[in-house]
């Protein structure tokens, strides 16, 4: 009778497994470090990323420009909006609740009087749709002669004015998008004259940075 030996063999090691880098959350104020960060504001999170000499403060970030140290020039910003003024200059009683959706929100803007505004283009923000277009002060508007000295754009509430724009110079970029029923917007804004074109670019690029992400 022949012998064979008897071998177990042995189990296979476990594969390696590596984990998703994790993105620290925006620190709800002060100086921040170039990279990226986790914004929970909205019914999804975003992420933006940010080089060096930008600050926050929980729903915007700005920066200075160098040539005038102290004095904010850029800044990208996503605090709520839900109401638009019909009138920025005329604006007390004129705050109107604008519904949900992303393009009701470009409607309002679209049909305010006194600004002007470049032609909405679809755009995708990560995962999610929405419109970017432009936004100004057309015209000779008197500022200091507007409600409260203020020309504003859109609002919290109707009663008190979030954004405004203090000089006929500000210029901003909008980024609006539906987000499973609820709306986000950002912005891109300068608003110190004159600018350092550098600097605006850098401003564009922290907007562009944004990437809203499903978590289906």
């Amino acid at each position: 009778m022949g012998l064979s030996a008897c071998t177990t063999a042995e189990a296979p090691p476990p594969a390696a497994t590596t984990e998703a880098p994790t993105v620290a959350p925006l620190p709800e104020s002060g100086n921040l470090n170039a990279g990226s960060y986790l914004v929970t504001s909205f019914a999804e999170n975003f992420e933006i990323t940010v080089p060096d000499g930008w600050s926050g403060d929980g729903d915007g970030l700005t920066k200075d420009d160098p040539d005038n140290p102290g004095e904010g020039a850029v800044f990208v910003a996503w605090w709520p909006a839900p109401y638009v003024s019909t009138d920025p200059c005329a604006w007390h009683g004129a705050l109107v609740k604008v519904d949900p959706p992303a393009k009701a929100f470009v409607d309002a803007m679209m049909a305010q009087t006194s600004t002007a505004s470049t032609p909405p283009v679809e755009v995708m923000v990560g995962d999610y749709s929405g419109f970017e277009f432009d936004h100004s002060v057309e015209g000779d508007v008197d500022i200091a002669a507007c409600d409260e000295g203020k020309f504003c754009i859109h609002a919290e509430s109707a009663y008190q004015c979030s954004r405004w724009y203090s000089t006929q110079t500000e210029r901003e970029t909008y980024r609006v998008v539906d987000l499973n029923g609820q709306r986000a917007v950002v912005w891109m804004a300068q608003y110190r004259p004159p600018i350092n074109p550098e600097l605006t670019t850098e401003a564009r690029g922290v907007l562009d940075s944004i990437v809203f992400k499903s978590n289906k």
